[in-house]
């Protein structure tokens, strides 16, 4: 969702970082990259793996999701081509899920003002499962929600987590790159890139024809 449906990336990246800097720590954007993707859940243990268990993680937390909140309630852009790729899904028939690290509270939200809620039959989120990305479960539990085996699914992901994660459930997927480029192990999985989500609709509807005119 974040970073591949909205225009929401860069926002909470300032927005964590002002919540670190104001408890006295500076995080470098080294290792903020490490947390991109990952469910603030599952942070905790990265920050103080990395910062020490002095880290007033719980603190930073809330104040960081106080920023989010503000940013929320200032509005929340879609991504370039995102409703134009929902529409031509739903002209297809071809059903939608979202599979996010954030609550659903913050997703059915964000989606609400992004416009782009009553576009999806599914939403699983980080309160739905136990494990976050880069574990396959919240894009199996999707596939699940959708009634289609997830090697029928074609994921879109901004972050390597994200990708992992649905590589990982057998799915086909396409990276539309926000925060982070493709690791270099994931360029060597054969894994397609595209710069947005215009990209994607072309891939799709280059897909279906090919495989129309198959049947043909």
């Amino acid at each position: 969702m974040d970073g591949t449906l909205l225009d929401t990336e860069g926002a909470y990246r300032a927005a964590f970082l002002q919540s670190a800097a104001a408890l006295g720590h500076a995080v470098d954007e080294a290792f903020y990259a490490t947390l991109v993707g990952v469910s603030s859940r599952d942070r905790g243990a990265l920050v103080a793996a990395r910062y020490g268990p002095g880290f007033p993680w719980a603190e930073c937390l809330r104040d960081y999701r106080a920023r989010k909140a503000l940013l929320l309630a200032n509005g929340v852009r879609a991504k370039p081509g995102a409703a134009e790729l929902l529409a031509e899904c739903a002209a297809r028939g071809l059903p939608c899920a979202v599979a996010t690290s954030a609550t659903r509270r913050t997703a059915l939200l964000a989606l609400d003002r992004a416009g782009l809620l009553g576009a999806f039959a599914a939403l699983v989120a980080r309160d739905d499962m136990a494990e976050g990305k880069p574990h396959p479960a919240l894009f199996l539990r999707a596939a699940e929600a959708l009634d289609t085996p997830p090697s029928r699914c074609l994921a879109v992901e901004d972050s390597p987590p994200g990708v992992v994660a649905a590589q990982m459930a057998g799915m086909r997927v396409v990276m539309v790159p926000d925060a982070l480029p493709p690791t270099p192990e994931l360029r060597r999985s054969g894994l397609a890139v595209v710069a947005d989500l215009q990209a994607v609709r072309a891939l799709l509807l280059a897909g279906l024809r090919d495989r129309e005119g198959g049947a043909a």
